[in-house]
């Protein structure tokens, strides 16, 4: 009997790691940390340290400040971005079945009326995603307008100004069809919901940060053009991975954001996250 409860205690636990595949280390495809000190030469080049060579471009010229994780951008909100070149594994590939896409952020006010801040946007109107601010609520975005028709999800959270957040979309096994369950918002390291989805076929459409580079599809369906909808506050640490993150991946991110926002000392959570990237580099 002992020998038939370890032997389902097994099994229940491979279930539960297929069902739920952590960060895997090997699907990074892009990490802007905002931490690189340009050189004069490449004054306006933004760079991938995921070893990707996903490099960005300033479109405009946002601030570099101190951020949650080392240095960070602060963006006017109203002319200043960055512009993300295509790359196969985040936009030109595919299908995408698992997808995480994080990043910190503070808006400076939150609650402009009728005023979408883009974090970061990848695709266009047929397939695409994306992550915004709007009237005081951070939302996430998927859909894929074609091959299996997703028409999209837009779940959303209330926000403060002036507050930092961690902020993450997940796709989650998705497949050619739209299934429960498979797309996720998560807060703070809490996951906020989960609604259908599926995979996100190639989109090649202008990928950004802190506004819109190319099409988009909002929650009220507005969303094309170009060099708009811009972010107005400080971004940090924005990250793609190709795998979907579960609840103890992103603890380590709510780690920094408890820290952050506590009354504590602010080396107490840079010092936190120092630990935590050299833990990543060793992995």
């Amino acid at each position: 009997m002992v020998k038939f409860i370890s032997i389902l205690c097994v099994l229940l636990m491979l279930v539960t790691i297929t069902s739920f595949a952590a960060k895997d280390a090997a699907t990074v495809k892009a990490i802007w940390n905002f931490d690189e000190e340009p050189s004069e030469a490449d004054a306006f080049d933004v760079i991938d340290s995921s070893g990707n060579d996903v490099n960005g471009t300033f479109f405009g010229e946002p601030t570099v400040v101190d951020g949650i994780v080392g240095k960070a951008l602060h963006f006017d909100g109203e002319t200043q971005g960055i512009k993300l070149p295509d790359e196969e594994g985040i936009n030109t590939g595919g299908p995408f079945t698992n997808r995480t896409i994080i990043a910190f952020f503070k808006c400076d006010d939150a609650s402009i009326p009728a005023k979408k801040q883009i974090i970061f946007e990848e695709g266009g109107r047929t397939r695409g995603m994306v992550l915004y601010v709007f009237e005081s609520k951070v939302y996430v975005a998927a859909w894929n307008r074609a091959e299996y028709n997703w028409p999209g999800a837009w779940p959303s959270v209330d926000i403060d100004s002036e507050r930092w957040y961690h902020v993450a979309m997940v796709i989650r096994d998705g497949t050619n069809a739209v299934e429960a369950g498979k797309f996720e918002m998560w807060l703070d390291g809490e996951m906020v919901v989960s609604e259908p989805g599926g995979q996100v076929f190639a989109h090649a459409a202008d990928n950004g940060i802190a506004h819109m580079n190319g099409d988009t599809f909002f929650h009220d369906e507005d969303g094309t053009g170009s060099n708009m909808h811009f972010f107005g506050g400080v971004i940090d640490e924005v990250e793609i991975y190709n795998s979907a993150f579960d609840a103890a991946d992103f603890g380590e991110y709510a780690e920094i954001i408890q820290s952050a926002t506590s009354v504590e000392a602010q080396d107490k959570y840079t010092t936190t996250w120092g630990s935590l990237k050299n833990q990543r580099m060793t992995q």
